[in-house]
Order: structure tokens, then C-alpha cells, then sequence
């Protein structure tokens, strides 16, 4: 496999694997927003709109294998290039893929919490926010390292 098809396979695995792991997120996230609503209707109490921001806080992690992903075909015409991207891409989708996971997992009790109590919303927020500075920090890192490719 020459160097340019594995710089593009790399690419192609940071953005599918941070892609499915917000899929999976929002999914999780979503399930339970929709049972917490149920119970709120269930109990003729008001249903929190604002259970949306746990849903939608792993489609983040897309847009970050998004950007590495563009990163990464900038080095294309590079010269010993394909196998660090090719091992970087999967490793640093992989870790974004799995913030957005386990980030989904902790919305997905926010949304229970939440519309059971209507009470913590900034606690249930920051606490979705330490599991998205994974996803960051490996998209930094991942930054960091393939720019010294070449």
C-alpha cells in the first residue's frame, strides 16, 4: 500500500471512529432523554427541553475527527507519511470515538437526573464537559504529532 493510501485510510479511520462514537453518544443520550420525557408526561409535569444540550454534547467529537481528518490529508504528498498517519488516525479516532461514548453514557443519566429533579443542570453539564476534554487533548496531541510529520 503506498504512502498517500495509507495517509487517506488514516483519515478516513480518525473521522469513522470519532463518527461512531458520537452516533453511539447521541444515541444513548437520546434513548434516555426520550424516557425521561415519558415519565414527565406521565406525571403531567413539564418536560425539559433542556435535556437537548445532553443529547447533542458527542456530536462534537465528529467535528474533531473532522479536523483531523483534514489535517491529515495535507500530508498526502509526503514522503514515509502513510504509516504515522494511518497508525495516528485510528488511535486518535479511537479516543475521540470513546469520549463520545462514555460521554453519551453520562448525558444519558443527566437526562434521568434532570427531569427527575429539574435541579443541577450546570453540575450534570461540566461533568459532560471533563469527558469531552479527552477528546480535546487527543485531537491536540494528535495535531501535535502529525505536524511533525515530514
Amino acid at each position: 500500500m503506498s504512502d498517500a493510501a495509507m495517509v487517506v485510510a488514516g483519515s478516513i479511520a480518525c473521522l469513522g471512529l470519532a463518527g461512531a462514537g458520537s452516533a453511539f453518544g447521541t444515541g444513548l443520550a437520546a434513548a434516555a432523554a426520550v424516557g425521561a420525557w415519558k415519565k414527565c408526561y406521565a406525571a403531567n409535569k413539564p418536560a425539559p427541553f433542556l435535556l437537548l444540550s445532553f443529547v447533542g454534547a458527542p456530536i462534537t467529537q465528529t467535528l474533531y475527527g473532522m479536523i483531523l481528518m483534514f489535517i491529515m490529508l495535507g500530508k498526502t504528498g509526503v514522503a514515509g507519511a502513510g504509516v504515522p498517519v494511518l497508525v495516528s488516525g485510528i488511535f486518535a479516532g479511537l479516543a475521540i470515538g470513546l469520549s463520545a461514548l462514555f460521554q453519551g453514557r453520562a448525558g444519558a443519566a443527566a437526562c434521568d437526573a434532570q427531569a427527575e429533579t429539574n435541579q443541577g443542570f450546570t453540575n450534570y453539564l461540566a461533568a459532560l464537559g471533563i469527558v469531552e476534554t479527552v477528546a480535546i487533548f487527543a485531537m491536540v496531541f494528535a495535531l501535535i504529532a502529525i505536524g511533525s510529520i515530514g
